[in-house]
């Protein structure tokens, strides 16, 4: 190969390098770099201290107590990821995208990129091929019990992982009430969800609905505080338990978000059967998660299909299609009723199905 050209060998001619498929490669293959950059960025609080104003890096090496010239050297490679800006040498401010990694900004992303660049999210893709190969996750092989398992095992993590699951729920919370008629139920059952970000967003837009907000206690810790924040603590009962078990029981919508993705079909149907079981005739299943097309499609790029990857390696989910959701919808005694996209930049879409 020369500098600019490379050998056809069924031809002998040379034939032009795209040079610009090169560099997208090369981005690719540095791409671990650029996470592990970003977490010890989070880590170290470098975009909290930067805050709104301009901040040198010596000043920044000496408030955090780094090696100044390996400081630099980190905030360099910030400003070349887009995160910060180089007004003159040495110093430094956020940029649009990395005030998103503030604490105090609306809209923080901070404890969402604390959580995946934690070592914890991290380690199980360093097997990425294993699972490849089997079919398997990597998470219990590198932690000695699964995901969840673990969370349970380490309270601050679980608590860790609850807010960037909130962070991550914003989007779609804003944007799920304005999108399906809440109005006709009387009863919303979040299952599975957390601190209540996304029912709160619902019964906020529909003064008349009540909520049911069922999770472990490990998933409900912060829901005291966030109902409470909300005013909505006379609205919402909390509900411990295990949805392989049950299904809390009252409720004419059921909503599942980001549940389905984290488990193989065979749960999914279980959790789906105690919703059958409970749900009355006339009422309803939602179903939030992002859908995958029946092709990738060739001029976008999607982060859901590294989600899937995700999905494989650390708790053994998977994303799906909306074949996939039917099938499983009626595993679980249900008929898909519908798939309603929610407008970009949400990737979630919400899959309505109705007891059979």
């Amino acid at each position: 190969m020369t500098d600019r050209h490379e050998q056809d060998a069924g031809n002998g001619r040379e034939q032009p390098v795209d040079w610009e498929a090169r560099g997208a490669v090369a981005r690719l293959v540095l791409g671990q770099m650029a996470t592990q950059a970003l977490g010890t960025a989070v880590r170290l609080g470098v975009f909290d201290r930067i805050g709104p104003d301009e901040l040198s890096a010596g000043a920044l090496a000496g408030s955090l107590g780094t090696h100044p010239q390996a400081t630099l050297r980190l905030l360099r490679a910030l400003a070349g990821l887009q995160l910060l800006s180089e007004t003159e040498p040495g110093a430094f401010r956020t940029t649009t995208a990395g005030d998103a990694l503030r604490a105090d900004t609306p809209g923080t992303m901070v404890a969402m990129a604390r959580m995946f660049t934690d070592p914890v999210m991290l380690r199980g893709w360093d097997l990425l091929d294993e699972s490849v190969r089997t079919g398997e996750t990597t998470f219990d092989t590198v932690f000695g019990t699964d995901f969840f398992g673990h969370l349970k095992e380490h309270p601050e993590l679980s608590a860790s992982f609850n807010e960037a699951m909130s962070q991550g729920t914003r989007l779609t919370a804003a944007t799920v009430p304005h999108h399906y008629d809440f109005g006709r139920f009387h009863t919303l059952v979040d299952i599975g969800g957390g601190d209540g970000t996304l029912l709160a967003s619902v019964l906020r837009e529909h003064p008349k609905l009540r909520g049911v907000l069922f999770d472990t206690a490990e998933g409900l810790a912060q829901a005291p505080r966030r109902l409470a924040q909300e005013g909505l603590t006379k609205r919402v009962t909390l509900e411990t338990g295990d949805f392989f078990a049950s299904a809390p029981a009252g409720g004419d919508l059921y909503l599942l978000k980001s549940i389905i993705h984290d488990w193989d079909d065979e749960r999914c149907a279980a959790i789906l059967r105690h919703i059958r079981d409970v749900v009355p005739d006339h009422g309803s299943l939602l179903i939030v998660e992002p859908v995958l097309p029946a092709t990738v499609p060739p001029d976008r790029q999607d982060n859901v299909y590294l989600s899937d990857l995700n999905m494989l390696v650390n708790v053994g989910g998977r994303e799906r299609t909306a074949d996939d959701f039917a099938a499983l919808c009626t595993a679980g005694g249900f008929a898909l009723r519908s798939v309603t996209p929610l407008p970009a930049p949400n990737i979630f879409q919400i899959v309505e199905a109705s007891p059979v």
